[in-house]
């Protein structure tokens, strides 16, 4: 069910999944994207989706304007700070009279619910992030971002747009070459695009480009927090920088190989046993202990031995890092 929140900053879509009576996961995606396009390949991966709704009601946030059949939001109002929109999750959680939640965000999107835990840090339990953003813009990722806006409001979710954003989120074997097509997660993504409003993409753009640096803050950070980031990710040194920053007795880093920043939709597989493992500390499991997915190329023995470690099932996790097999 899809609810619109008003919020000091305008009406916020908030989707809706699942029993209310539950634990909430709120979510949160990455630029021009919503959970549609970010977060529908972990959700409807099977042993991931058993795990997550067996356990959570789920609120998929939107960005403002990033919703299924959004209008074109007023170019004339001020653009929204990221703490305006960590403000704005606090009152979505306020409208559905929420406690302490689960959070997962994806790049802009885990940024946003970080400082949001970093400010209202007894309304988090936990935070699930991948390819989160920590520090300000570089010089060199402010002016990329500026020329994308141009782009933006000069000609709209062009072509060059397109490639641009894909590009952010996904790794060069799945987004094809001349030899190779796209895969059929990029090809829906693109799709996914055409039906953005450019001036709401570009809003979201300058609220991310006049970012804070966090990093300082993450120390105080005391919710665990599991990090998953693609080794192709251009995000990659911000997720490393982020967990350098972080408490080592709480936190915990999961990189992917041969993946790109967006690891819930291009490989949401290798998602499940860390999150398993994490979510085990909270007292969640899947509903029954199903053998492992054919399609899935984890096994145990390619896990580090630290996630299998007592102390990652309790509050001690500790940096580990996941080696995929590319055989199928």
């Amino acid at each position: 069910m899809e609810y619109h929140v008003q919020t000091g900053c305008g009406p916020v879509s908030v989707i809706v999944y699942g029993d209310k009576d539950k634990p909430a996961l709120v979510t949160y995606p990455d630029l021009a994207l919503n959970q549609m396009s970010c977060f529908q390949g972990l959700f409807f991966f099977p042993e991931a989706a058993s795990l997550l709704l067996h356990n959570f009601c789920i609120y998929h946030i939107s960005p403002p304007g990033h919703e299924l059949g959004a209008a074109a939001l007023c170019p004339d109002k001020p653009v929204p700070s990221t703490e305006d929109l960590a403000d704005q999750v606090l009152e979505v959680l306020n409208f559905f009279g929420l406690g302490a939640v689960m959070c997962m965000g994806v790049t802009a999107g885990a940024y946003i619910l970080t400082q949001f835990a970093l400010k209202y840090k007894e309304r988090v339990v936990g935070l699930i992030l991948v390819s989160p953003l920590c520090k300000g813009p570089s010089w060199t990722e402010w002016l990329y971002n500026k020329v994308l806006s141009n782009l933006l409001y000069f000609y709209g979710i062009c072509g060059l747009v397109k490639e641009c954003l894909l590009k952010r989120y996904f790794s060069k074997e799945v987004r094809g070459s001349a030899e190779l097509p796209e895969s059929d997660i990029v090809q829906a993504c693109r799709r996914l695009l055409d039906e953005r409003q450019s001036i709401n993409v570009l809003r979201f753009l300058e609220t991310m480009n006049g970012r804070p640096d966090i990093s300082e803050g993450l120390k105080k950070l005391r919710c665990r927090t599991l990090i998953f980031v693609g080794d192709e990710s251009s995000f990659h040194a911000e997720a490393l920088h982020m967990i350098s920053k972080l408490d080592k007795r709480c936190s915990a880093l999961v990189e992917v190989q041969a993946c790109g920043s967006m690891v819930t939709e291009e490989q949401p597989h290798a998602m499940l046993i860390p999150l398993e493992f994490f979510l085990m500390g909270y007292g969640f499991y899947r509903p029954s202990q199903l053998s492992g997915s054919p399609r899935s190329p984890l096994s145990p023995s390619c896990i580090s031995p630290e996630l299998l470690s007592p102390e990652s099932m309790g509050l001690k996790l500790k940096p580990i890092k996941t080696r995929i097999s590319l055989q199928s």
